[in-house]
């Protein structure tokens, strides 16, 4: 399928797995086992940094086998979304974000207006930003006009499960982008994760999805399974959909039973 490379880092896994919602750590961690991922992303505003009891959620992450990936989420402006990346940048280490400035308490949408003024400022400091954003062409190739890394238009509301719901937008979003469109939030399980993939996506991000299945170890081998199969339809490349019917064996040089 070949690698997925984000800033300077190359993924072999186009899978971006959550950690929120998991019944436990324990059922966390064997779900990114079986599903192949690479980079996980993490709620800076929701975890304790202080904490080392050994029983937090980043002591259930090995750090040499996935990438991480500190997230805004719950940030409902850019002030608040740039100040926690730059905690995240001095507590874990890494300048890689995923940028989420929330504009509606709701549906959790996205401000545009927001991102694009917290993605400037955070490109500025040397950070490789991906944004979570609506899925609107206009907005995602303003996303990257700037400087951002990639662009994850939605699928859907986020934790809603409703899948794909505009796939001609996210088909316009990838053909006029030059850097990769990763799908994040709305993916509900294996059959919308591999529609995203054939329209051409480069990645998925999803959390609950996963967390939420009644079993997210199945799920995560699923939605694995999903990825690499949408890719791989992708790259053969579908036949074109007709109206009418095409035979599979050609009626030419076909001896018919009246010839003699």
């Amino acid at each position: 399928m070949g690698a997925l490379k984000i800033g300077d880092k190359v993924f072999n896994s186009r899978l971006i797995l959550g950690t929120g919602k998991y019944p436990d750590f324990e059922l966390m961690r064997e779900s990114f086992e079986v599903s192949g991922t690479e980079m996980v992303t993490v709620a800076i505003r929701r975890i304790d940094l202080n904490d080392t009891s050994g029983r937090s959620l980043l002591d259930y992450i090995d750090r040499d086998k996935y990438t991480l990936l500190p997230n805004t989420a719950g940030c409902y402006s850019a002030e608040d979304a740039v100040l926690t990346c730059e905690l995240a940048r001095e507590a874990l280490g890494t300048d890689m974000v995923k940028l989420e400035v929330i504009g509606d308490e709701k549906t959790l949408f996205p401000d545009n207006e927001a991102t694009l003024e917290a993605a400037r400022i955070l490109i500025k400091k040397g950070f490789t930003v991906l944004p979570y954003t609506i899925d609107d062409p206009i907005i995602c190739k303003k996303l990257e006009d700037i400087g951002c890394a990639v662009v994850m238009p939605l699928a859907a509301p986020i934790g809603s499960g409703l899948g794909i719901r505009n796939p001609y937008n996210i088909a316009i979003i990838i053909e006029h982008s030059n850097i990769p469109v990763i799908v994040d939030a709305g993916v509900g399980t294996a059959s919308d994760a591999a529609v995203a993939m054939e329209l051409g996506c480069d990645g998925l991000l999803m959390n609950t999805g996963v967390a939420g299945a009644q079993d997210p170890v199945k799920m995560a081998k699923a939605m694995c399974q999903a990825v690499e199969a949408g890719r791989l339809a992708y790259e053969a490349g579908r036949i074109p959909m007709k109206l009418y019917a095409s035979a599979s064996s050609p009626m030419t040089g076909v001896i018919h039973s009246s010839v003699v």
